[in-house]
């Protein structure tokens, strides 16, 4: 078929599921308005990050059509007087950076096409609705008995994924729901095994498979035409909403919050659980069960979107299971999401945070003891139970299944090998996207550690101990040089006498010194201040010996009053040069 178009040859097939997180780095003043210079990334590489310009307006626009999700959003409020005043714009600059940080970790609205467009207006600048539009209009002009009643607007999450009410028109009250897609990032089929694999799916028969009416695809995209359920999706029946509205409207707020009954969790769930034991048995990966992919036909759950996987589209919840290394197969994933799904069927709505810490009370102590090993840290850390293991826990083993319908999905032998291969390749990513987040979150919690207050204190305490080990090390160093310095002198070394009441005299071996002489008596008052001149007579070198017998000698037999008072100013003793 031509009526798709095929994509530019290398073009980058983005994953939408990546989250972006927004940082306001500056304020510009202009003469009427200020601009607020924000920096987005998306994922954890500071590579993958731009720039863009926002006023206030804008993100007042942003928030007036966020509005249909009910959310009480911490937009600060407008100022019509003194908005352009410095500490007002450093005041509302912090309250839009709240608000940033709101949106950007919601998980429905974070991957809604509002705030995608807002974030990064480059890569989201097409209008996905029309494109569409134009895709099935073309299909129609060689199906000419299909027919468009409605395009069914922001039904669901996806942003390049588009529903359609459709018709037959020699049938106008039957009702069918047609939707479009392009390839996502993990589309590894070739274009032949894509479009073999997706014509494929209308012949799938199993009880709890959704049926497919009519489904084609090419090399650009894939179309796919399915009863249209007026009951809606298991989501639509948790949060009491009605199938055609839009998704933000219908699930970010629900107004009563309310879990099913435990024989509903038990069968329902069960259901689910023996068709992803039958797709992984055949060797087809889906990797897209949540709430809203499985239909409800009476009491039975079917499962949607069985076409997800062949394009590579990404899963609802892979901004969680991409953050545990332990969840590494599709078959992990699968289990992952069934836990998700078992939780909101219990409590009325999605957990908070994953890892789940603690769990509220539950109508079965089997059932939190399923949620346990799926949803806890300690699950995290050692893998996923296989589906197998789920459906031979209390809480699923003793359910009854009535429908005796035999499931039938013939694969041929080569489109199950490059199954296998599209699967492997899909795994692959998923592994090398966890590792980057693995080392990003080391990294981040290196950092956080050493620029801690406490870290700090430490590393303040350690440089000072060092610089007193240096400086104590450097004075022993200094002093074994001096003592080395003395020891090799020799004879030709000596220490000068400083204080003449030392009686002990210098004891390296060899060396000459002068004795000192006794100190002079205080002069008389009258006496004019003695000269500072000191006679530059030569001092005689006496031997060691006689010179320590006659200091010895000198301070025994002095006597104070042998001494005679003198009449000039050139009486002093003599000085040591």
């Amino acid at each position: 078929m031509a009526f798709m178009e095929k994509p530019p040859a290398g073009k980058v097939l983005l994953d939408d599921t990546v989250p972006l997180t927004a940082q306001i780095e500056a304020s510009q003043s202009l003469h009427s308005h200020t601009e607020y210079i924000i920096r987005v990334q998306r994922g954890v590489s500071a590579e993958n990050s731009w720039q863009i310009v926002r006023r206030y307006s804008d993100f007042d626009l942003l928030n007036n059509s966020l509005q249909i999700s009910t959310l009480s959003l911490p937009l600060p409020p407008k100022k019509l007087i003194g908005n352009m005043e410095r500490e007002f714009i450093a005041e509302r600059q912090k309250g839009l950076q709240a608000y940033l940080d709101v949106i950007t970790t919601h998980h429905i609205l974070s991957n809604c096409e509002l705030v995608k467009k807002f974030l990064d207006p480059n890569s989201y600048s097409v209008n996905y609705t029309e494109i569409a539009l134009q895709h099935v209009s073309m299909f129609f002009r060689s199906e000419p008995k299909w027919e468009v009643v409605e395009p069914l607007k922001d039904i669901g999450w996806r942003i390049r994924k588009k529903y359609f009410l459709m018709k037959i028109k020699n049938q106008p009250k039957e009702r069918l729901m047609l939707s479009w897609a392009d390839p996502g990032p993990d589309k590894y089929l070739s274009d032949k095994d894509l479009q073999y694999a997706v014509k494929l799916l209308s012949s799938c028969s199993h009880p709890y498979i959704y049926k497919i009416t009519f489904a084609t695809a090419n090399e650009s995209s894939a179309l796919v035409i399915r009863p249209f359920s007026e009951k809606g999706t298991l989501k639509d029946l948790i949060y009491k909403a009605k199938p055609k509205d839009p998704f933000l409207k219908k699930y970010c707020n629900p107004k009563k919050i309310q879990g099913l009954e435990l024989q509903q969790i038990k069968t329902y769930g069960r259901q689910i659980l023996e068709v992803l034991k039958f797709l992984h048995e055949k060797g087809f990966p889906y990797g897209h069960l949540h709430s809203a992919n499985v239909m409800l036909d009476g009491d039975t759950c079917k499962l949607l979107d069985l076409e997800n996987s062949l394009l590579g589209l990404p899963s609802f919840y892979r901004s969680y299971f991409s953050q545990f290394r332990k969840i590494n197969t599709l078959e992990g994933v699968d289990v992952h999401c069934f836990g998700h799904l078992l939780y909101e069927m219990t409590y009325g709505r999605p957990p908070d945070t994953i890892p789940v810490d603690s769990f509220p009370p539950a109508p079965s102590v089997f059932v939190v003891s399923v949620l346990e090993s799926i949803l806890t840290c300690e699950a995290m850390k050692n893998g996923m139970p296989t589906v197998s293991r789920l459906l031979q826990m209390p809480l699923f083993s003793d359910v009854l299944l009535t429908n005796s319908e035999k499931p039938q999905f013939k694969i041929p032998t080569k489109l199950k090998e490059a199954l296998k291969t599209s699967k492997e390749c899909i795994e692959k990513r998923l592994t090398e996207e966890q590792k980057l987040i693995h080392q990003h979150r080391r990294l981040r919690r290196a950092q956080s550690h050493h620029g801690s207050e406490e870290e700090k204190k430490k590393r303040k305490i350690l440089a000072r101990k060092k610089s007193k080990r240096s400086a104590y090390e450097s004075g022993e160093e200094h002093s074994a040089k001096y003592s080395n310095s003395n020891n090799s002198a020799g004879s030709g070394a000596s220490s000068p006498l400083t204080s003449p009441s030392s009686p002990t005299p210098p004891s390296t071996a060899g060396a000459s010194s002068i004795p000192p002489a006794p100190p002079p008596p205080p002069l008389p008052p009258a006496a004019p201040p003695p000269s500072t001149e000191v006679p530059t007579q030569p001092n005689p070198q006496p031997d060691v010996s006689a010179s320590r017998g006659a200091l010895l000698s000198s301070i025994q037999n002095f006597q104070k009053g042998t001494l005679k008072k003198t009449q000039t100013c050139d009486y002093s003793a003599p000085r040591i040069s």
